[in-house]
């Protein structure tokens, strides 16, 4: 699964990078360790085919459901089956977003049974598009809630040793093509959901603490030395 990430560049970054054309970002700043039922930013494409980034709530609530707690179990969506499942399969044909990012947290198990969290990056350091879902489910008040869910995949060998998902991260090649709003169909998509090449991904221990939520600041990411595994 991906439930914290990290995203410390830059609005003006962001926005070169991903080609923004609009934006509704009053409220930015760099993030790390963003976390479920938090606010995150998206790009989406509009019907003129331009880039608009926007605040999306983490965790889908589908535009069906009858309240909003589905929101806190759909943090994620497995790509293998997101074409079948009802709360994914019109979302992947028609509201496909990027969640931009520059990392991303895992927890590996120890032998004394603590949880050692690694931070996940592109050996680049650059930028990088997770894969996302959004939709719109508006209150019995009448009130719209727009959130998003992150697709998950198999891991390459980098993430195995620490987890047993990691998400579909995006060749920027790819991105245009998982945001078009012409293709209505799975099939184009799934070759996508390949895991991102382990060669080019990096990791390392950092801090427990960013196990908490309220944890934020740049000592979230650095290289934690105290590790122990017993």
């Amino acid at each position: 699964m991906c439930g914290r990430y990290t995203i410390i560049v830059s609005l003006e970054e962001l926005i070169v990078r991903f080609q923004i054309d609009e934006w509704n970002a009053a409220h930015y700043k760099p993030r790390y360790n963003l976390a479920p039922g938090q606010a995150v930013y998206a790009v989406v494409e509009d019907h003129e085919g331009k880039h608009r980034l926007g605040e999306l709530k983490w965790g889908l609530v589908p535009s069906w459901s009858k309240d909003e707690k589905s929101g806190f179990k759909m943090i994620n969506a497995r790509a293998e089956t997101a074409d079948i499942k009802p709360a994914f399969k019109m979302l992947l044909e028609r509201k496909r977003c990027l969640i931009p990012a520059d990392g991303y947290y895992e927890w590996k198990k120890t032998e004394n049974g603590a949880k050692q969290p690694y931070r996940f990056r592109l050996k680049s350091g650059k930028l990088f598009a997770m894969a996302g879902l959004y939709d719109s489910w508006i209150s019995p008040e009448g009130s719209r809630l727009s959130t998003c869910t992150i697709l998950t995949t198999v891991p390459n060998r980098l993430t195995g040793e620490v987890h047993d998902r990691m998400p579909v991260i995006l060749k920027p090649e790819h991105e245009g093509l998982w945001l078009n709003r012409e293709i209505r169909s799975a099939e184009p998509l799934k070759p996508l959901f390949a895991p991102y090449p382990e060669d080019e991904m990096e990791t390392y221990p950092v801090d427990p603490r960013v196990g908490n939520v309220a944890t934020e600041g740049p000592a979230c990411i650095e290289l934690y030395t105290k590790l122990s595994i017993r």
